[in-house]
């Protein structure tokens, strides 16, 4: 199981370094997912992705206090507004419309209510 997790965790820095480049993949959540798994395979690897300069603070910031960065916040606030919008400009049917606006007001609700980093 060690090599499984180890495995998915460096899967999960793959994407997270791959939204970093791309707007509608989420980071953070990709790395909170990899310090798990490298928790619970290699002492190494969780060690070295909590003390990275990037990655770091983000996951102990939730660790610690559930704490999501300001500009965090920001981005991912940009990045609902940018797919929302794009949905309405390709004319999405209503109630697709519908589904993604209850479905992101309420990710931005559990993101700006989450304590600043």
């Amino acid at each position: 199981m060690r090599f499984i997790y180890a495995g998915l965790g460096l899967f999960c820095v793959g994407l997270a370094v791959i939204g970093i480049v791309l707007p509608l993949l989420p980071t953070v959540p990709f790395l909170l997912l990899a310090a798990f798994f490298f928790a619970n395979s290699s002492e190494r690897l969780h060690s070295w992705i909590v003390d990275h300069n990037i990655f770091g603070p983000m996951i102990l910031d939730w660790r610690d206090h559930g704490a999501i960065r300001p500009g965090a916040k920001k981005a991912a606030t940009v990045s609902i507004a940018a797919v929302f919008g794009l949905s309405l400009l390709l004319g999405a049917p209503g109630y697709i419309v519908g589904i993604q606006a209850v479905v992101l007001s309420s990710v931005l609700l559990f993101i700006w209510t989450r304590p600043n980093g």
